[in-house]
């Protein structure tokens, strides 16, 4: 003989695969435009280029940067492909005063995820990480550690511990 299950039950363990259950509905993750780390090299007046072996480390931790945040569900990256020459034209992101906002926008997303790596010398650098509302441009949360050696390892561990301990310790403000 089946089993009734009240209709009381039934109802929640239809519910529960949308996230109901929990006493309120999880939202759809916020789109985030995703920009690419950028190289500051305070002991060059005017800047530079990033050398090859830096843009592959740059590329790396953007990558770690894209994954970390996904990985979780805190944000939908959007495709930044269609802004190359603006963001190419802007650049470097971290100090055209809130431009990735704007770009972000202009892409659909709700945030502007930006970040650089500050060389201090060969061996020691500064990687920070910004995220700032798009519409605003205020930033929502921000995360900064340094990297003590120049290896692929060491930068993409320095990136998914800014992402887990610095951008989403907490819920971002305002997005939970």
């Amino acid at each position: 003989m089946a089993r009734r299950v009240p209709a009381a039950i039934a109802a929640l363990l239809a519910l529960a695969p949308i996230g109901v259950v929990s006493g309120r509905a999880q939202a759809a993750p916020e789109k985030a435009a995703i920009f690419p780390v950028e190289l500051l090299d305070p002991g060059v007046v005017g800047g530079r280029k990033a050398r090859p072996d830096e843009t592959r480390k740059l590329a790396l931790v953007t990558e770690e940067l894209r994954k970390a945040l996904q990985a979780n569900g805190a944000v939908e990256a959007v495709d930044t492909a269609s802004q190359a020459a603006e963001i190419a034209k802007q650049a470097p992101l971290y100090k055209c005063d809130g431009c990735a906002a704007g770009i972000a926008k202009t892409l659909g997303a709700d945030l502007a995820v930006t970040g650089y790596v500050e060389k201090g010398s060969n061996q020691i650098f500064n990687l920070n990480v910004t995220i700032a509302d798009a519409a605003t441009g205020k930033l929502v949360r921000g995360g900064q550690v340094v990297i003590r050696a120049d290896t692929d390892d060491t930068w993409a561990h320095a990136m998914r511990w800014v992402v887990k301990n610095r951008l989403l310790a907490e819920p971002l403000p305002n997005r939970s």
